[in-house]
């Protein structure tokens, strides 16, 4: 049953990481290249679809590796207690400083957007990269203690 619940914990966290590093290093650039009102209809959908969908994704990585971490508590749990940990940070960079950006992205339209909406976007840009550093990390601690 725990090798069960690591590997659907390592194969969870993995999916999310693969969508946050395409979406950093191939959507966006993607969306970057179209006319302006394009990209920002792009940024603004993705915002409303990603932004419904991530919150059940961090937190269910989070607690999944939780419970891997309790569940297994004693035999070499260290790389799962770290992956937790950056988990953690993931989650905390999210509701800080993401959100707030996508909150407002999100619902922006052509006629709507602010003067500054491509600086705007281009602060989520900076920290979604570091958020999926902070995700990529705590990959690969799971990933190696399943090892």
């Amino acid at each position: 049953m725990l090798s069960t619940l690591e590997v659907g914990t390592v194969v969870i966290v993995g999916m999310m990481v693969g969508v946050e590093f395409s979406v950093a290093f191939v959507m966006n650039r993607i969306f970057s290249a179209l006319p302006d009102d394009s990209n920002q209809a792009a940024r603004s959908h993705g915002g409303r679809m990603l932004g419904a969908v991530m919150p059940f994704w961090y937190f269910g990585s989070l607690l999944l590796t939780a419970i891997w971490a309790v569940a297994g508590w004693g035999s070499g749990t260290g790389l799962v207690v770290a992956g937790a940990a950056l988990l953690i940070v993931s989650v905390v960079m999210s509701v800080l400083l993401l959100v707030p950006i996508n909150n407002q992205g999100k619902k922006w339209t052509a006629q709507t957007r602010p003067a500054d909406w491509k600086e705007q976007m281009s602060r989520w840009d900076r920290y979604h990269y570091a958020r999926v550093a902070v995700i990529v990390a705590a990959f690969v601690c799971l990933a190696a203690a399943l090892v």
